[in-house]
């Protein structure tokens, strides 16, 4: 049963207040799986303390980088995080959202300036752990569930694969009818991958062509699995990339003709221009797959609001706001902020 149903059996009156995934309680001795590239935070509700030990497999496939471990935080700006390894090296993580225009954060959440300024947490030295000024309050399991997951790195053969001789080689990137995400007033991404054509699961590659109607944006995302080399086909606009540490690695215009590289783990923006924006976008996993960072599909959506509000140290009803102002999927449509322009 989903919390927004349980919510509504309480009190229908009350109607949808928060929606995010399931909570799981976790006790002492328990292991936890978590693929590569999961949002995920842990809540100490007890009287004693916790303790976690946590394993990164850096020689993953997902790992496109290096064998070096690193990850983004959403509500902390200084910290320094123990790394195992030759001599220990301490490495620095900062909040994510750092590295982006205040301008472009308030139109990607659909919030103003303001609450967006406030989301880069410029001068929260809390680090990545904060304590709970009271305690938070959601729907959780009454009892620990004892789940096991598998991940395969591939799948088992099942002896009818296509031989190259016969593969299937070419799928139409461009062809407005097979677009996974379309939305009228913004725009439309079409994907190939091993899904519809196979034999790109032998060249561990894929591809997405993204056109951006007038002044729309591409939801802020991270790669979590590949790099992506993007080449603009068409028209003008701005794009930022943001590292994992919250910094500023590229900001500014892109037209037809120029290529950008996003690496793996780094968080990217685009916003069209007056004429839009059309590119292709080659990635270095045949699966390759983003995590929103704004929108109805993303993570932010994914927390409780009572995390969100302690992670930003912002009010319920800002953390509300965050969540919920931007209810399109990967493409928003422009000018929905005009009421909080300055």
């Amino acid at each position: 049963q989903s919390q927004e149903e349980s919510q509504q059996q309480q009190d229908p009156r009350q109607g949808f207040r928060d929606q995010h995934q399931k909570i799981r309680k976790v006790r002492e001795g328990d292991v936890i799986a978590l693929p590569a590239g999961v949002a995920d935070w842990f809540y100490n509700d007890a009287q004693t303390p916790l303790v976690l030990v946590q394993i990164m497999d850096t020689s993953n496939p997902a790992n496109q980088l290096d064998n070096n471990f690193r990850v983004s935080h959403r509500g902390e700006s200084q910290s320094q995080s123990r790394r195992g390894g030759s001599g220990g090296q301490e490495q620095r993580s900062g909040n994510i959202f750092q590295g982006f225009d205040e301008q472009f954060l308030a139109e990607a959440f659909n919030v103003d300036t303001d609450l967006a300024r406030r989301m880069k947490n410029e001068n929260d030295n809390r680090g990545v752990i904060v304590r709970v000024e009271d305690r938070l309050q959601f729907l959780t399991p009454e009892f620990s569930e004892e789940e096991r997951s598998e991940y395969q790195r591939g799948r088992p053969a099942n002896g009818v694969e296509e031989t190259f001789c016969s593969a299937r080689l070419k799928q139409n990137i461009n062809d407005p009818s097979r677009a996974d995400v379309y939305n009228p007033r913004a725009g439309r991404i079409t994907s190939v991958n091993s899904h519809n054509l196979p034999i790109l699961r032998s060249l561990r590659l894929s591809a997405q062509k993204g056109h951006l109607y007038q002044n729309a944006i591409m939801a802020p995302h991270w790669n979590m699995n590949a790099h992506s080399i993007c080449y603009f086909t068409r028209g003008t606009g701005r794009v930022q990339i943001v590292d994992e540490n919250g910094r500023s690695v590229f900001d500014g215009e892109v037209r037809e003709g120029q290529i950008l590289t996003a690496p793996h783990n780094f968080a990217v923006v685009k916003r069209a221009g007056g004429e839009g924006l059309e590119w292709v976008a080659f990635k270095t996993n045949d699966q390759a797959k983003i995590s929103q960072l704004a929108g109805r599909v993303s993570s932010m959506r994914a927390f409780p609001e009572e995390v969100i509000a302690n992670s930003f140290q912002v009010s319920r009803e800002e953390a509300r706001r965050l969540k919920f102002n931007r209810d399109e999927v990967t493409l928003f449509s422009p000018g929905s902020r005009s009421q909080y322009r300055a």
